[in-house]
Order: structure tokens, then C-alpha cells, then sequence
């Protein structure tokens, strides 16, 4: 039976990690883990780790939407472990990344 992980980690007012998972017998069959920004009240997603597309991979966005699509050769397992890490250790810098091009209009 599959087992799901799902859960939000607030970093500050305006910033949160999205975490999500399912493992079937210890493996991870899907996860998007993504950092959240609040501009204007409204939630966007500023950089994400998943797996849709059936490869493991990370998408950057800015303010006006254009995504920048990197694909990472890791296993699922090591994918979602990374970008964990990953958003834990800079969502301060992708947030004013982001926040930036806001402000540049």
C-alpha cells in the first residue's frame, strides 16, 4: 500500500516549503517538494523539485512565469533528498531572486 508524506514548513510571512511524497515498499514513486512565495496575496511557486514528466528534475521561475527547466540525473530517492536540502539551505537567496523581478516590473 502506498504511504503519502505531505506536509508545509513556513520559513517566513511571505515564504513557505511544500513538501509532498509516496513511497510504495520504501521507494519513492512520486514527490514535488517547492518553495512558495506570497506576492501581491497571492501563493506562487518560485523553484521546484519533481518528478512529473518521469524524470527527476528542478524548475526555476521568475516573476513573470518563464520556467527554467533543469534535469537532474538522480535517482527519485536522491532527487527529492536534494531538493529538500536545497530549499531548506536558500530559499532566502530564490527568494530575492524572484522578488526582484517583481520589483523590476
Amino acid at each position: 500500500m502506498p504511504k503519502t508524506v505531505d506536509f508545509v514548513v513556513i520559513f517566513d510571512d511571505g515564504a513557505r516549503k511544500r513538501h509532498y511524497h509516496e513511497t510504495e515498499r520504501g521507494k519513492v514513486t512520486y514527490f514535488a517538494v517547492q518553495l512558495e512565495l506570497r506576492v501581491k496575496d497571492e501563493w506562487r511557486v518560485a523553484v521546484r523539485y519533481d518528478c512529473s514528466h518521469e524524470f527527476a528534475h528542478m524548475d526555476k521561475y521568475n516573476a513573470h512565469g518563464n520556467q527554467t527547466k533543469i534535469r537532474l540525473d538522480l535517482s527519485y530517492e536522491s532527487a527529492l533528498t536534494y531538493g529538500d536540502w536545497d530549499i531548506n539551505e536558500n530559499w532566502l537567496k530564490y527568494k530575492q531572486e524572484f522578488l526582484k523581478g517583481v520589483s523590476d516590473g
